[in-house]
């Protein structure tokens, strides 16, 4: 009888949500191509959402409120969003995780680099707290963002944010501070 009972559990368990129709939460979304395991093509219209950005500058260690927001009634399931350097391919920084709808990821051996949906329900605004790190350049927030199975998009910027430092230095590691002088 016990065998029975174990059975009948582990069936219930594996396939009654799907026959009940309980929405799945198997969307993955690539860490470094953002693309999520969809065989359909994202759509190349203007986005119905957008990222804000808490301030325009930050410096190490400031924290960032960033949110992602459906426009009109579009509303969203799942999405990926991560900070990157301009023209840069991985995540840089972390995310402190201050909404139930979301969950930290862990891109390229960093826990909380990237932030995606805790769950599928529809949701139309979703905010999270990014961490600024030492020696970064210009950034974005990059995101996709999925509506449906059928319809997502890839590559959502938000407006560009600069570091405060003192002196900033440019990928050839040289100093780009001015120097004035009055005559």
């Amino acid at each position: 009888m016990r065998r029975h009972s174990c059975f009948v559990f582990l069936f219930c368990g594996i396939f009654l949500p799907g026959i009940l129709g309980f929405p799945q939460t198997n969307t993955s979304i690539d860490c470094d191509s953002l693309l999520p395991n969809y065989e359909v093509e994202p759509q190349t219209s203007a986005p119905p959402y957008i990222i804000a950005a808490s301030f325009d500058n930050f410096e190490p260690g400031n924290e960032v409120k960033v949110t992602l927001e459906a426009l009109g009634d579009a509303g969203f399931k799942g999405f990926n969003l991560q900070a990157r350097e301009i023209d840069g391919d991985v995540p840089v920084g972390t995310f402190k995780i201050t909404d139930p709808n979301t969950k930290g990821l862990e891109c390229h051996n960093t826990t909380n680099s990237a932030v995606s949906n805790a769950n599928s329900d529809v949701k139309q605004k979703i905010t999270t707290t990014w961490i600024a790190p030492r020696n970064v350049r210009e950034l974005q927030f990059i995101a996709t963002v999925v509506q449906n199975p059928e319809n997502f998009w890839v590559g959502i910027q938000s407006k560009t944010l600069t570091p405060t430092h003192s002196e900033t230095v440019n990928a050839t590691g040289k100093s780009k501070r001015k120097v004035c002088f009055s005559v």
